[in-house]
């Protein structure tokens, strides 16, 4: 472990961080797909909401 001393007279101990590699054979990517229709899903409910309070005039219909 490195051990620093402040201007204090107090020290700290750090753990020594290994290097950061990168495997460039690891290629998973981001899944778009499931973004878009997450997003579109997302939407969706504003829009039924936004139905929901035109209609009724209530944020929750049934409860508020």
């Amino acid at each position: 472990m490195t051990v620093t001393t402040n201007e204090h007279g107090q020290q700290n101990l750090f753990a020594k961080e290994p290097p950061m590699t990168f495997d460039e054979k690891y290629t998973e990517s981001h899944n778009e797909k499931a973004e878009k229709l997450n997003g579109r899903f997302a939407m969706l409910g504003v829009i039924a909401a936004l139905g929901a309070y035109a209609l009724t005039g209530q944020i929750i219909p049934g409860i508020w």
